[in-house]
């Protein structure tokens, strides 16, 4: 069986090495750099007196495909539709000169992804806004923690207009997808290699 196995994870390497786009991953415009730990990845920009972090985690980011009955007009030959990744993403932006980081958990809405002709629309939101003591890595439950849910709406523009203005935006939003979506199935060919060195192992 396992030898069965070896080679099956043999041919769907071979396979998904093929329809990988990205040999190296895409970069992220406007002077990001990228940090990745794993399936964690952090971009990082300096502009004058602040530090802007995004981080992400490509576990768990592809959506489940619903609409399995309407792809019934695809090609024979074509493999299944894409998978994008768009994983949750939380913005920390760090002033200089003051102890507090302002944290913005944003993700992609699941409803969104897609629709293109809307030009008004974000392609994702802030679900969650706090502050945090600057440098400790977990988030205190005792600090406040605003949900956007019940959010004025003006309050809500001006945190996306702060949060474009420090190059979070829809461009950012996309290019972030992009990124997600090539690291997750550079390490979904990695996990497939190690299962089948795991597999081959006696």
């Amino acid at each position: 069986g396992d030898k069965a196995f070896a080679q099956f994870l043999t041919d769907e390497i071979k396979e998904e090495k093929k329809i990988q786009k990205h040999k190296s991953l895409p970069k992220v415009s406007g002077g990001w750099e990228l940090e990745v730990h794993g399936t964690e990845a952090k971009l990082v920009r300096k502009i004058a007196g602040e530090r802007i972090t995004v981080t992400f985690n490509i576990n768990n980011s592809i959506p489940p495909s619903v609409d399995e009955e309407t792809q019934e007009d695809q090609k024979p030959d074509e493999q299944e539709p894409d998978l994008t990744s768009t994983p949750n993403f939380v913005v920390e932006v760090i002033k200089d000169d003051t102890k507090q980081t302002l944290v913005l958990d944003c993700h992609y809405p699941e409803d969104e992804v897609g629709h293109e002709g809307e030009e008004e629309s974000d392609i994702f939101t802030i679900r969650e806004v706090s502050f945090q003591p600057t440098g400790e890595s977990d988030w205190k439950d005792t600090n406040y923690t605003l949900n956007t849910d019940s959010l004025d709406w003006a309050l809500y523009d001006h945190l996306m207009d702060f949060l474009a203005d420090r190059g979070v935006d829809n461009t950012f939003a996309d290019e972030l997808i992009e990124l997600s979506t090539a690291l997750e199935h550079q390490e979904y060919i990695k996990f497939l290699e190690d299962l089948k060195s795991f597999v081959k192992c006696q």
